[in-house]
């Protein structure tokens, strides 16, 4: 009782701290940008790395302000806070994953897609192993035909958690290098593209 008391007022609190504190590091770092493809402002599939989520929503708003957007995430505590942080960057959350509500999330997905909103999808998530690719990310761009837009980055100096996925913080005031591609995958059969993702978003990670 009291470990469930405090885990709702953590959801409560935790968010906006969080948020606070990226957008105070995220104003100190030096951003470089790198763009592999022309940035575009349409409809996608956004593709980023679990270990990379405290820069790339940040990165993905500020190339794309306005685009009604919806992100995948689990259904467990952590997926919790995770959705609530995405909720003040104004994307909302479909719960579940590949382990834990396969079906309904996908079925969520299709829905947000036909209504027009991108959606962001971290593949090696909700519990890796890091830098897998799982099924869903391919699976989603092959039906619904839209392009994958993939965020990476590379902070010169940077804090990173011992968890699963090697959970990355950047330093203040560090110099981040950001990655952006996008990636065409209609021509390919389903593995095949999940094996050409995963080499062009581990190509503009850290190792």
């Amino acid at each position: 009782m009291r470990k469930q008391f405090f885990r709702k007022l953590g959801v409560i609190f935790i968010p906006p701290i969080l948020y606070f504190i990226m957008r105070i590091l995220w104003f100190t770092y030096r951003k470089r940008y790198h763009f592999i493809d022309e940035l575009i402002d349409e409809q996608c599939i956004a593709i980023t790395w679990h270990s990379e989520l405290f820069i790339s929503p940040q990165v993905y708003r500020e190339f794309r302000k306005k685009q009604l957007t919806s992100a995948i995430i689990a259904q467990h505590h952590d997926g919790e806070l995770i959705a609530k942080v995405l909720k003040i960057l104004n994307i909302s959350a479909i719960r579940g994953s590949s382990r834990r509500g396969a079906k309904s999330v996908l079925l969520s997905a299709i829905k947000i897609l036909k209504e027009d909103f991108s959606l962001m999808i971290t593949p090696d998530g909700p519990k890796g192993p890091r830098y897998s690719m799982s099924d869903g990310a391919v699976a989603l761009a092959l039906r619904s035909k839209l392009p994958l837009m993939v965020v990476n980055y590379q902070p010169h100096s940077y804090w990173q958690l011992s968890s699963w996925d090697r959970f990355i913080i950047p330093k203040p005031f560090t110099k981040l290098e950001i990655y952006h591609q996008v990636l065409d995958i209609q021509a390919m059969d389903r593995e095949s593209a999940k094996d050409y993702l995963q080499k062009q978003m581990k190509k503009y990670s850290i190792k």
